[in-house]
């Protein structure tokens, strides 16, 4: 039994409250001003432009605020429809320019004369009123009398009766004067749907509306209409963004009654509900219950997805509207908290779904996007490093320009910014003159620039080698005096070498290359090949990755988001990415290649081949390819020109003929000796192939999987 959560009817939406409203009665529009004024309301409609500005001759009637009131208009007992009444507060606004004239307006209004006249102040009020799709203007003629006439005092207020509009419309109201002696007063307001008991009972269209009951059901939430079960309902979930067009999420036709599930996980503050019966011209109504629960708001931002775009864009995509900022930070290439750049640079409101571009000169792959609101961090990405290429050990300096073209620099630091000419303890201060220099000399990088100040961005790297190169010979120092000391005791040589021998195979085991290997997952003999070929790899040694030693960080992720996180890390350690090409492989390239005429096939959760094309094959398209990628295929499953030709663009051997100048290729620059290749290949070569002889089996002779053919 679910345990009410909030009870309410589609006639209360929002606001439970009993609305009891004032009848007018009669179709005609009056017009009534407050005692001493007099006004009168022209017939007909008028056109609703406000024309320009103009300068007031002198003391003149302008509106000043404007107040709304919801009364029913009643053609019957029953038969009543909502309207909106307006008043508009006037005040009298600018002075005489002319003193004479003002005293002839005096005394024309003097009680004490013979003849007194009836001097006025007259003024031309236009209200216009729009609720989508029809617009309605009216004239309002207003005088006052020279007596209340007090320049920028208020005079009274004039009340219309009244613009009909529909239940659970948006209305905006206009007021200016004809001619406009100042910027038009505007109010906009959304009107109440069938939600008082005395509108559901006068307005006819509220009678057929189906009662809704939304209840905590454990976690999630239930919807429970109650309706007959010969009412038919429409029923739509929509996202109600504040930024944008309403969003639809979900709709149905129903028949009552009906009782909806929503996971917890689906509600968002913006979720809203709206349904109506399915009658000509019904009545639709909409209520937006979570805008307040807690569950709502941790899930918007678990939705939120922060893009970096190249070079400098961004944009923060959300189902609802995030009362957030952005700003930009300072990632070191030796990890720490990302450093902000405010100020100088400003924080920038979000707007989700929208690309936005932050006022930077260049790009650099160490400036990355913090999202944040009031009470802490939210989000922060810096994936500029795709396009950007890695973090680099660059030292950020923040220039400071006073009025007077006297400036300061300082590097940005975890301690703060640190003066470059001062005694603190720190990379930034023993440098601090060199910086300087650099900076002069051209030899860093703006970022930014502005009347306040600049960024320049100022390489490391050739401090850090001269440092090293002492380092280093120190040690060379050291190993010629251990050598010697060790010619000294012959016997024990042999066994220190053995020990040196063991520790370079180390250190060259955890300075190998890295090497993601991606494959179709044909059936179950080729996984069996790829996996004999990955393990042979890594005695080479190579690090490799592939997906079938990584199922369980696949399911979790996805397999697209598992690739690309691979691919990265691969490719910022200077690595290479293997495409396997079988015959499953080449079809599914031949899938994403050819023009949009039918769908691609689905694929398994675990196919992060096919997940990974979207990523691969922009990198051939736009020439990006060469030096990152390899192919490779198995001379018995594939033929050679079978590989599509837009992989030729990279290095495509064949195994197991093709062993040496693949294992060189995935080596790299540093690949050892041929002779240690050949030996290397001829290792490969004798674990493929039992695993390639298991693939020609006849489906029968296996126990598992399937065999395949040529």
């Amino acid at each position: 039994m679910p345990v009410p959560w909030f009870l309410l009817s589609l006639a209360l939406g929002r606001n439970p409250v009993v609305l009891s409203l004032e009848r007018v009665v009669g179709p005609q529009d009056t017009a009534r001003c407050s005692p001493g004024l007099s006004c009168h309301l022209w017939d007909g409609d008028v056109l609703c432009l406000p024309g320009s500005l103009v300068s007031a001759p002198g003391p003149v009637l302008v509106p000043t605020r404007l107040q709304t009131e919801l009364v029913l208009r009643c053609h019957e007992e029953t038969d009543c429809d909502l309207c909106v009444r307006v008043a508009v507060h006037l005040a009298v606004h600018g002075y005489w320019e002319d003193p004479e004239d003002e005293e002839k307006f005096r005394r024309a209004a003097d009680p004490e004369l013979e003849e007194p006249r009836n001097a006025s102040l007259q003024a031309h009020i236009v209200l216009s009123f729009q609720a989508y799709p029809t617009a309605h203007c009216v004239l309002l003629e207003v005088q006052v009398p020279a007596a209340l006439v007090q320049p920028g005092q208020s005079v009274g207020s004039v009340v219309f009766d009244c613009f009909e509009a529909a239940l659970g419309a948006e209305v905006q109201i206009w007021s200016y004067t004809q001619p406009r002696y100042q910027k038009e007063l505007n109010l906009t307001q959304q009107l109440p749907d069938c939600r008082g008991l005395e509108v559901q009972d006068n307005i006819q269209s509220c009678w057929a509306l189906p009662w809704l009951n939304v209840s905590a059901d454990g976690e999630d939430v239930r919807l429970v209409l109650d309706v007959s079960e010969e009412q038919h309902f429409g029923l739509s979930l929509y996202w109600n963004q504040d930024q944008g067009p309403i969003k639809p999420w979900w709709h149905s036709n129903l028949t009552g009654p009906q009782t909806i599930t929503l996971n917890h996980t689906d509600l968002v503050p913006c979720l809203c509900i709206q349904v109506w019966p399915l009658e000509p011209d019904s009545v639709r109504t909409s209520i937006c219950p979570f805008r307040e629960d807690p569950r709502a708001h941790r899930n918007l931002w678990r939705a939120a997805r922060l893009q970096l775009l190249p070079s400098r864009g961004w944009r923060l995509d959300a189902p609802c509207s995030l009362p957030a900022e952005a700003t930009l930070c300072w990632q070191a290439l030796d990890g720490g908290p990302c450093l902000p750049l405010v100020p100088p640079l400003p924080r920038e409101n979000v707007t989700v779904n929208k690309v936005l571009e932050f006022p930077l000169r260049k790009g650099h792959p160490n400036v990355c996007v913090q999202v944040s609101t009031w009470e802490k961090l939210q989000m922060q990405e810096c994936l500029w490093a795709d396009s950007l290429g890695p973090l680099k050990d660059d030292m950020l300096l923040v220039e400071t320009r006073g009025p007077q073209d006297n400036g300061s620099l300082c590097a940005l630091e975890p301690s703060g910014c640190t003066p470059l000419l001062s005694r603190a303890s720190t990379r930034a201060a023993r440098l601090g003159e060199q910086l300087l220099q650099d900076v002069q000399s051209g030899q860093c990088l703006q970022l930014w620039d502005s009347d306040l100040g600049a960024l320049w961005a100022c390489p490391m790297d050739k401090y850090i080698h001269q440092r090293w190169a002492l380092v280093w010979l120190a040690c060379l120092l050291l190993a010629a005096v251990l050598f010697l000391l060790l010619l000294l005791k012959m016997n024990p040589v042999k066994g220190w070498l053995r020990l040196l021998k063991e520790n370079i195979r180390a250190g060259a085991a955890s300075r190998s290359r890295a090497a993601l290997l991606l494959y179709s997952a044909d059936d179950a003999s080729f996984e069996r090949l790829v996996g004999v070929l990955a393990s042979a790899l890594c005695q080479l040694p190579l690090r490799v990755a592939v997906d079938l030693w990584s199922r369980r960080d696949l399911s979790a992720q996805g397999a697209l988001a598992w690739f690309h996180a691979q691919r990265r890390q691969t490719l910022q350690e200077g690595g290479v990415v293997v495409l396997l090409f079988s015959p499953g492989a080449v079809a599914l390239c031949r899938e994403w290649l050819q023009d949009a005429t039918s769908a691609p096939r689905a694929h398994g959760p675990h196919d992060a081949f096919a997940a990974s094309l979207s990523c691969v094959l922009p990198d051939f398209l736009q020439g990006r390819a060469p030096g990152r990628y390899v192919g490779a295929y198995f001379d018995k499953l594939l033929p050679a020109d079978a590989v599509p030709a837009l992989f030729r663009s990279v290095p495509v051997f064949s195994l197991p003929s093709q062993l040496p100048d693949f294992l060189g290729t995935l080596q790299g620059p540093a690949a050892p000796r041929s002779r240690w290749l050949a030996e290397r290949a001829e290792q490969v070569s004798r674990a493929l192939q039992p695993a390639l002889d298991s693939c020609f089996r006849p489906p029968g002779a296996l126990g598992t999987g399937r065999g395949m053919g040529p």
